[in-house]
């Protein structure tokens, strides 16, 4: 039973001087800067944008996201509508809208660039422009693949992107409203053109 005993803390000794070896070990390489140039998902789209302005459309870019819900609907014993903010995010996450070019049959798609150190990034969202005309249909995924759909205009002088959703429940209208406010690239005024 002894050597039981005195075998289990040997090797328990061990493997915690390996374990700490092997800690060490990483944090030691974590130190070491690489020599190689570090870029990030938001600074590669940064590049994207800062290519030929020509070949860019006006609405990929970085933006900053906001948003609103409001509630409107009437008290139980009163014949008044009340409308009310029950949310309201400013500037909660920073998107990218990239031109896509894949057979999806969409004209836009919308990237998270708050996520760090993944491997792939996922479409959380889809844009599709009207006909002559700055409306377009958005179609927002959540992460269990359920959509919800928007419409959005764009304001080209502001370079801002306003979009609603409106949901009828239990007598309320709950309405939603996004507000996407461009970063970069921004719009060159006119006399640099």
């Amino acid at each position: 039973m002894r050597l039981l005993i005195v075998c289990v803390l040997i090797v328990s000794s061990m493997s915690s001087c390996s374990y700490d070896r092997l800690i060490a070990s990483a944090q030691s390489r974590k130190a070491k800067a690489s020599p190689l140039e570090q870029v990030n998902l938001e600074e590669l789209v940064e590049r994207y944008m800062a290519k030929d302005q020509t070949s860019i459309g006006t609405l990929e870019g970085i933006y900053s996201v906001s948003s609103v819900v409001t509630k409107k609907g009437k008290a139980v014993f009163s014949a008044r509508e009340k409308e009310r903010i029950t949310d309201r995010r400013e500037n909660y996450s920073k998107i990218a809208i990239i031109r896509d070019n894949s057979e999806a049959g969409r004209e836009f798609i919308e990237i998270v660039l708050d996520k760090e150190y993944q491997s792939s990034y996922p479409v959380y969202g889809e844009f599709s422009t009207m006909a002559e005309s700055n409306l377009m249909l958005y179609k927002h995924f959540d992460s269990k693949a359920r959509s919800s759909s928007y419409t959005f205009t764009y304001d080209k002088s502001k370079d801002v992107l306003e979009g609603v959703r409106t949901d009828n429940a239990n007598n309320k209208t709950i309405t939603y409203k996004l507000t996407y406010v461009k970063l970069a690239p921004k719009a060159q005024p006119l006399s640099a053109r």
